[in-house]
Parts: C-alpha cells; structure tokens; sequence
C-alpha cells in the first residue's frame, strides 16, 4: 500500500490502470540478472555452485542405490540419514561461528577441496572387486561434516558481495542454479548408473569439485571484521538467543523442519520406484522437484514485489505437504512425477521467502552463526525425513511411509502458524530489524563512496 499524497488530494481520479503488453508482464516474471551483472564474486561462485550440484546430484542418487543393490534394506537406506544428522548438527553450528571468525572464502575453498577427497573415497570403494557397506556409512557421515562447516560461509558471504536490495534476485539466481543441477544430475545419474555403472557417477562428482574449486580461488578475500569473536560455544549461544528473541525467524525454522522431517520421503524412492513398476522412473522421481523448483525460478521476477514473506513460507509448506500426500496415494508413475514437480515449486517459494528474511534482517556480524542454525533447520529436518520414511516403509509400506508423512506434515505446519503469529505478520517494508539492516548498508554504501571519491 502507497502512502497518501496530500497535495493530489483535489485531482480528479485517475482513470482504470491499462495492463502493460505482454512483452512488458513476461519480463516482470523473467528473472532478475542485476546480481550477475553487478558483482563478478556472485558470477564465480554461481558457476562453481552450478558444476558442484550437477556432479553432488550424481552421488545423491548413486549411493542410497548403491546401499539398496548392497542390503536391499529400505532401513538400511534410510539410516544414511541417521548417520548425517549428528555431524550435520556439531560441525553446522561450528561452521557458523568460525564463518564469523575467518575469511570466508577460505574457509569455502578447504572444505570444497576436502568434499571433493571425499567423493573420490567413494570412487576407490565402488572400484574393489567386492564393494564394502561401511565406507558408504563412514564417507557419509564425513561429506556431512564438511558440509556442516561450509554452508554456513556460503550463505553468509552473500550479502557481502549482492547489495542489500539485490538479496531477494540473487537468491532466486542461487535457487536456479541449484535446479538446474538437480534436475540434469539425478536424471543423468539414472542413464550413467544403468549403462556405465556406478563408478562413472563418482567419477563425475570428483571432477565437478575439481572444476569448482578452480572457481573459488578466483574469489576476493572476505576476512572477518576487526572486531570478530573467536569461535567458541559461548559464541553460539549467542547465536542461538538472537534467534530465540526472533520469533519470525524461529517460525522459519519450525515450519522447514517440520516439512521436511514429515515429507521428504526421498530415500525410499528407489523401492517406490519398483513398487509402481517403474524403476526407469528413478532418476525423474529425483529430478521431478527440481523441475517444478525451476519453473518457479524461472518466472521468479514477481519475488521482490512480495513483502509479506512469513504468509509464503507457511502457504508453500502447506502445498508441499499436501502434494506430497497426494504423490503417496497415486498409482500411475506420471501422476507421481507431477506432485513431485508441485511439492518442488511450494517448496522452492518457501525457501526463496525463507532466505529473503534471513538475509535482509540479521546483522553481518552474526550472519554467520545465524546460518549455521539455519543450516540446522534446512538440513537436520531431510536427513530425519530419510529416517522416519525408511523405518515407517519397513513398518508399513513405502506408499503409506509417503502418503501418511504428507498429511502430518500440513497438520504440524498449521499448528505452528498457529503458535507463532510474528511469522505470518511479518511485513519487511516495516520491520524493524529489515529497516536497520536497510539503514546500516546505506551508510556503509555512503562511506565507501567518500573513500573511493578521497
């Protein structure tokens, strides 16, 4: 809503908007490229993220196949997560306070090397004459310790390098990017897994972290402020009671992991796969999400015109819940694919309002430990997904485990709508934390011009 000009008061009143034409509506949908043209950092680490997702993606769906052809165990595939959750958790949280402690793309830079160690790990198992299970338990559990560690710096450096009001157009960009590796690495998996064997899709991945690291060294240093704390616990706490006092950021993390925990069913698709006699299918059933994530991506230019972000993360999560049942409940492959393709376009809407109140609200001196909660919330909630879908399917069956996790997923996200009403009031053009952070990278903005111009 515009504010009321007094001196129009007395003009007569304007005629009925006319729509502009359709070239002018398609491109208000088209995505905003101002990042990418603006900020040479945004344009490397895009393509080193674009080249380590396609290759991630190949390992995703190679190794829970390799687990099922080992075990034919959906517990067993599913305690992949298990293994996850708890090097996910310490080093996520420690990876949030040292990202506030060092340069940044350092810290990107060493754990983008040591994942790539990691998949070649896999690559020399895959290759013994009698392939071992606990490697892919060990080299799992690692993987996710690094990423614990990194994600944090690559969520934080963003701000860093993306003006305050590019922040909602470079995280539909990063969205993008993500899609289109997750969409082109499961279903490419499928074809290298079936024709070339699993060896050929760790291959791949260690040669997409060795092309990506070329990348990252090519970033600026991003050192910590003068002023930056140590890593320490009592760092973390303080972390964690900012997030606390914030009770619309709380809500974001409540909802994600609630969403996640309930209906991310991934880890049993290769058994629902059979199930529905499709096991050609596998690789689009990975893939599906992704597409209907980068149709939204695609047509993401109307992000920046929302302000009331909170309203369409809890609308988002209620859609991917409910499409997600559906997909459980279906018994033709084709219908399946296309709730999956729904529960990836509500999930991606989600995350973009997600990240835009994360990045345009919390202060850059704690933009690192907020991430590594954040990581918390968008990762600990899929790896007890994988948990809950594996033990319910050996409890059930795999379309129950499905079905059933979707519609708990709508019932705890209304409940929390519910308990937190800061996140369905939230408003960025008069929140008082997005109006600081505003302020304060205006100013910034003003010094460094009086530098550059000195």
């Amino acid at each position: 809503m515009t504010e009321h000009d007094p001196s129009a008061s007395a003009a007569p009143p304007d005629p009925l908007p006319v729509p502009p034409p359709a070239p002018g509506r398609l491109r208000a949908l088209l995505p905003d490229l101002t990042p990418w043209r603006s900020s040479r950092d945004f344009r490397r680490m895009w393509m080193a993220g674009l080249v380590t997702v396609f290759g991630s993606f190949l390992t995703f769906v190679a190794l829970p196949v390799q687990l099922k052809d080992l075990t034919g165990s959906t517990l067993a595939v599913g305690a992949i997560g298990a293994v996850e959750l708890v090097p996910l958790i310490v080093f996520g949280l420690w990876g949030g306070a040292l990202a506030d402690a060092l340069d940044r793309r350092k810290l990107i830079l060493w754990t983008e090397a040591g994942l790539g160690v990691l998949s070649g790990l896999l690559l020399l198992n895959t290759l013994l004459p009698h392939p071992l299970v606990w490697p892919l338990y060990l080299v799992a559990g690692l993987v996710s310790a690094l990423t614990g560690l990194q994600r944090p710096a690559l969520q934080s450096i963003v701000p860093r390098i993306v003006a305050h009001e590019q922040l909602p157009a470079a995280i539909a960009l990063n969205t993008m990017r993500w899609q289109v590796g997750a969409i082109a690495g499961p279903s490419l998996a499928g074809v290298i897994i079936a024709f070339g064997g699993l060896q050929w899709a760790y291959a791949l991945d260690v040669a997409s972290y060795a092309v990506s690291v070329l990348f990252t060294i090519g970033l600026a240093a991003s050192p910590p402020a003068r002023d930056a704390e140590k890593p320490s616990v009592r760092g973390i706490l303080e972390g964690a009671r900012y997030a606390w006092s914030r009770k619309e950021l709380l809500g974001t993390y409540a909802v994600d992991m609630a969403a996640m925990f309930f209906a991310f069913p991934n880890a049993v698709f290769p058994f629902l796969a059979d199930d529905l006699h499709a096991r050609w299918a596998l690789g689009l059933m990975y893939a599906a999400s992704a597409i209907g994530s980068l149709l939204v991506s695609l047509t993401s230019g109307w992000v920046s015109r929302v302000h009331r972000h909170g309203r369409m993360v809890v609308g988002a999560a209620l859609a991917w819940g409910a499409a997600m049942a559906l997909a459980g409940w279906m018994g033709d492959i084709w219908l399946v694919l296309v709730m999956l393709a729904l529960a990836g376009a509500a999930d991606t809407v989600s995350g973009l309002f997600r990240s835009a109140m994360w990045d345009q609200t919390i202060p850059d001196e704690l933009r690192g430990r907020l991430a590594g909660i954040e990581l918390l919330s968008y990762s600990v909630g899929p790896q007890l997904g994988q948990v809950r879908a594996g033990g319910m399917a050996a409890l059930t069956n795999v379309r129950a485990s499905v079905w059933a996790g979707g519609l708990a997923c709508v019932a705890s996200v209304g409940l929390l709508a519910m308990a937190l009403p800061k996140l369905l009031s939230y408003d960025q053009r008069t929140d008082e934390h997005a109006i600081r952070m505003r302020e304060r990278r205006a100013r910034k903005a003003e010094v460094a011009e009086v530098v550059e111009a000195a």
